[in-house]
């Protein structure tokens, strides 16, 4: 990430916007979004380098952050390149589940639906809609997983299990409404568990508390049994290969 601090000039109202900047070989969209409690303008690439991302403060000017864009198209080329390469996935690969790799094992004469068998995971039907089945399969075991994650926080909150929905984000792992809905990534279920945990658990905190205060985080670190930095770290530094599974 990088960040741009000015002070003192006039508000302007909230506004997003689109451009784009030339960046290793092609033009890569910027969206420019105005914040009233940014105090910085800070500028980001996607998980899955689909796009770079400026925060901008309420006082900023678009022009300024399309010249931000532009005069680090070597830093956003850097963090391109650095993007993990694409997960195939195929019979004989692996497929990310609950933070390890299972072997992808088809087999015509298997069932449609996915087993799990000793560090594998058995799918049948035709070969060319593995990825696709795969992918269902997936998508259900993480809403049957934060579903049971949610559950038991909101149980430890003192609240109802909240009704809960999955994303397809690329931008957040979670987030909630005011009448107790969690939305959470569905891709967490490839992440290891105490990192999905982290997230349904922060998800819950804000159910109480719909802030960052000290006592939404005083909250969290009562529901949440494990360790919080250690479960961001996993975020910040493996989240954007989750994005290269199905991408």
């Amino acid at each position: 990430m990088i960040d741009w601090l000015r002070r003192g000039a006039t508000p302007a109202p909230p506004a997003t916007t689109t451009c784009s900047v030339h960046v290793a070989g092609r033009e890569l969209p910027v969206r420019i979004r105005r914040l009233r409690t940014a105090r910085r303008m800070t500028l980001r690439l996607a998980p899955d380098g689909s796009e770079a991302r400026i925060t901008l403060p309420s006082w900023g000017k678009i022009g300024e952050a399309e010249t931000f864009a532009r005069e680090r198209s070597g830093w956003l080329a850097r963090q391109l390149a650095a993007l993990p390469p694409p997960h195939v996935i195929e019979p004989g690969g692996t497929l990310p589940y609950r933070g390890e790799r299972l072997e992808i094992v088809w087999r015509s004469d298997a069932p449609r639906k996915p087993v799990l068998d000793d560090g594998a995971v058995v799918v049948g039907g035709p070969r060319e809609v593995v990825e696709s089945r795969l992918r269902r399969w997936l998508e259900g075991e993480a809403l049957r997983l934060c579903k049971a994650d949610a559950a038991e926080y909101a149980a430890r909150a003192g609240l109802p299990a909240p009704h809960v929905l999955l994303t397809r984000a690329r931008r957040r792992w979670g987030s909630c409404t005011a009448d107790g809905t969690l939305r959470l990534n569905w891709r967490l279920v490839m992440a290891p568990e105490h990192v999905r945990r982290s997230v349904v658990a922060h998800e819950i905190a804000h159910l109480v508390h719909f802030d960052h205060s000290q006592r939404f985080h005083g909250l969290l670190g009562d529901l949440y049994e494990g360790d919080l930095a250690a479960a961001n770290r996993w975020l910040k530094r493996e989240g954007r290969s989750l994005y290269t599974v199905f991408a």
